[in-house]
């Protein structure tokens, strides 16, 4: 299995690019061979449309800042990084070519930030997406561990936990990183950091298990 993890970082690019990037975005997870993609701070209406062009399923668990969507949304197309996590926030799961069998989500807490753990159930196990607390390394550490204490039968584990280094979690194996963006399991696993020119500021990594 093949699995990605990429914050997405509400759709901007570095340097700034004034227009929405939804097809940059796409085309390069379409172009990326990975089976499962865990995404954090995806702009809320993109999940349907990734997984459109990447021939995946798509699950969205909304998170921060999405009170005047309808506002917000139109000023987030034409100027995003003027905009920034005010466009509003969701994490996603893309899975290709399996089964999707259920989909869970869990609040991790409430402040400063709406922050969520969410899962997919696949003939494998449970995979989980996590974006933690940014800022506070002790909250963030809260919110992992209170997201592998939701699922404690996880296969795979991960996504922007905010932690560096190699941070621990409970029962499972470290399978690679990079900064603050980790995954986990329990088999043995490569991993590489993908190139994405201009998208985002985190690259994205994929760990091939």
């Amino acid at each position: 299995m093949l699995v990605l993890t990429w914050n997405l970082f509400h759709g901007r690019s570095v340097p700034d690019a004034p227009r929405e990037l939804l097809a940059d975005f796409a085309a390069a997870l379409a172009g990326w061979e990975w089976d499962v993609a865990l995404l954090q701070e995806v702009p809320p209406w993109w999940p349907p449309a990734l997984g459109r062009a990447c021939g995946a399923s798509a699950r969205t668990a909304l998170t921060s800042r999405n009170w005047l969507l309808a506002l917000s949304r139109p000023a987030a197309r034409r100027r995003p990084d003027l905009v920034k996590s005010w466009g509003g926030g969701a994490n996603a799961i893309l899975v290709r070519g399996r089964t999707i069998h259920a989909h869970r989500t869990r609040r991790l807490t409430h402040w400063p930030e709406r922050r969520y753990a969410h899962a997919v159930k696949l003939d494998e196990g449970w995979v989980v997406n996590v974006h933690a607390t940014t800022h506070r390394d002790e909250r963030a550490r809260r919110d992992v561990d209170r997201a592998r204490a939701a699922f404690p039968d996880a296969f795979i584990f991960g996504g922007d936990v905010n932690l560096r280094g190699r941070p621990e979690v409970a029962g499972m194996r470290w399978l690679g990183g990079n900064h603050v963006d980790h995954l986990y399991g329990h088999a043995d696993a490569t991993y590489e950091v993908l190139e994405r020119g201009r998208l985002s500021d985190h690259p994205p990594v994929l760990v091939t298990l």
